[in-house]
């Protein structure tokens, strides 16, 4: 967490970069992109955007000011972080978007990215069958087929202002620049030799001297690019210009994406992952995020065990929800993929008789292995980012979109000024080759042309009584369905107010590497405790940057962005 010392000096640093001649990015007259601060909390009874950036949820707020629901916001919002957030805010990547509407309509898209047509399986193996992991984490054929775009389109439906008028902030953002923060700064500085190694165009984001917070980011090309979507809609995306200069630009670096590829791409509305917890409703996102099946089998699994008197984060509770975690990512591995490709036993996976089968061998005074809990038996750096919505006429709106590495591929569209995805190394490169992030698959998740890749994200809404109750989700890889099952554990059965359930320390299982990941400020005497059963304990950085909005029952909110990042909350 920043620190109120850095929130001054960053403050500071910004407003030393304020300029008289400098207006206010359209849509928000609050809105100074060269003059901002970070705000983690907020409380109203209107209206909320919590995202991984100040000027983006203020974008987003900017729009239901003046009229827009929470879908426009959630729309304003993914824009303005496809400029200012660009390590994982995107044009170039996908997302899933769930959404309970004030009409009661549950609402869930699916634009992940897809295998071009021209991939196949084998595609990141040498001549001896062995991985070639690189080729799927950095350059042009690390990158699936965009949905993000598509997504957006395919949002709008639900919302209510033009969507002209959603993408102006992100066009003056991106045109006339905006100042950034240290982490930005930072970032881009990690960053710069691999910009210049894997594109073919010297990117904006690569100059003579070090970034430094308070220097002011201008993105022509990528302006250029929104006012082509601003003028021909999603065609303006995947056809025309932007198009050709996709594909020259596959072209220049051996990629594989073609016109046609562009031209076919489509968001896809699906059914929701819904079920009940202890008379809550939760509704997450389906296949091809994995989070739709792990998430209902993780809480199934707690729901039976009395976890809310072993108290928060004590040895007993972190155990259990470890146990937990592992058989559920044991199933990843080996029964998830896009069910439009692979034959998924959905139903069977989150049944109530399933899940306590999956439990029957659980010891809570033991560590178990994952070498003794292997899938059942039947008959995705991390930098995704999240947002999270909310407005007063009762809609409630949570979104996870990604370019899956920090900056995705590295490569950035020469004269488009967008960054593409490194998706590709979603998909199983090799059946047991491990990902970047660690998580292993096996035929469901191969790659066949087409297909989307597995994925982690998992927005979910949670109702009670039939109202929106929480609005949560977080980027971190394989960790962000672990993130949210904490989060929402922290607040129905620990009674966590938002604020704790986003900011106490976390913790991390996938079964493979068969250790407990967790955070720097996890407490020292639990650690022990669960080495004495037997656990392998691993520190490591933050995870995940959770954005949560908890709504009370007299309808007021309390809107939190993570410590662990520039997250902001904005609200009224």
């Amino acid at each position: 967490m920043m620190k109120r010392n850095a929130y001054v000096l960053l403050i500071a640093s910004l407003s030393l970069y304020a300029c008289s001649g400098h207006r206010a990015v359209t849509g928000s007259p609050q809105l100074n992109p060269y003059q901002y601060s970070v705000q983690k909390k907020v409380t109203g009874t209107k209206a909320a955007v919590v995202s991984a950036h100040p000027l983006a949820s203020e974008a987003g707020l900017g729009i239901i000011r003046q009229g827009g629901n929470a879908i426009d916001a959630a729309i304003t919002t993914q824009l303005a972080l496809a400029v200012v957030y660009p390590e994982a805010g995107n044009l170039g990547g996908g997302g899933f978007l769930v959404a309970h509407l004030a009409s009661g309509q549950q609402v869930t898209l699916d634009y992940r990215e897809k295998a071009p047509a021209k991939a196949h399986r084998d595609m990141y193996l040498d001549k001896d069958g062995n991985a070639i992991t690189s080729l799927s984490l950095n350059g042009h054929l690390a990158a699936g087929i965009p949905g993000t775009v598509a997504g957006l389109f395919a949002s709008a439906k639900y919302g209510k202002l033009p969507f002209k008028k959603l993408i102006q902030p992100a066009i003056d953002l991106a045109e006339k620049g905006y100042v950034i923060t240290q982490d930005e700064a930072s970032a881009l500085n990690r960053s710069r030799e691999s910009f210049i190694k894997y594109n073919t165009v010297t990117p904006a984001f690569v100059k003579a001297t070090p970034w430094k917070a308070g220097d002011t980011l201008v993105q022509t090309d990528l302006a250029n690019t929104l006012k082509r979507i601003r003028d021909k809609g999603q065609a303006g995306f995947y056809e025309g210009e932007t198009a050709r200069l996709i594909v020259a630009e596959m072209e220049r670096g051996k990629g594989i994406i073609s016109y046609e590829d562009l031209k076919a791409y489509t968001a896809k509305e699906r059914q929701p992952s819904v079920f009940n917890y202890k008379g809550y409703t939760v509704v997450t996102m389906p296949l091809p995020s994995s989070g739709g099946i792990l998430l209902p089998q993780m809480m199934k699994m707690i729901e039976d065990k009395p976890i809310k008197s072993y108290g928060f984060q004590t040895a007993q509770s972190v155990q259990l929800m470890t146990e937990v975690e592992r058989r559920a990512y044991a199933d990843r591995a080996k029964w998830l993929g896009d069910v439009d490709f692979f034959k998924v036993p959905v139903a069977r996976l989150t049944s109530d008789a399933y899940v306590k089968e999956r439990m029957k061998d659980y010891d809570p005074n033991k560590a178990g292995t994952s070498r003794d809990v292997q899938a059942g038996v039947l008959p995705e750096s991390e930098e995704t980012t999240h947002l999270s919505v909310y407005d007063n006429a009762g809609n409630a709106v949570s979104v996870t979109t990604t370019l899956n590495g920090g900056y995705g591929s590295k490569t950035v569209v020469g004269g488009a000024g967008f960054l593409l995805n490194n998706e590709m190394d979603d998909f199983s490169v090799k059946p047991g080759v491990p990902n970047m992030y660690g998580a292993v698959g096996g035929d469901a998740n191969a790659i066949v042309p087409g297909k989307r890749m597995l994925s982690s994200m998992t927005p979910t809404i949670v109702l009670k009584d039939g109202k929106p109750y929480i609005v949560a989700g977080t980027p971190g890889g394989t960790t962000i369905t672990t993130s949210v099952f904490q989060t929402l554990v922290n607040i129905l059965e620990f009674g966590m107010n938002a604020d704790d359930a986003v900011n106490k320390p976390k913790f991390h299982h996938q079964w493979l590497p068969d250790e407990v990941a967790v955070e720097k400020d996890f407490p020292q005497d639990v650690r022990e405790s669960l080495q004495k059963m037997g656990y392998k304990i691993t520190v490591r950085n933050a995870i995940g940057r959770t954005e949560v909005i908890l709504i009370k029952a007299d309808g007021s909110f309390e809107a939190v962005g993570d410590k662990r990042g520039d997250d902001h909350a904005a609200g009224y």
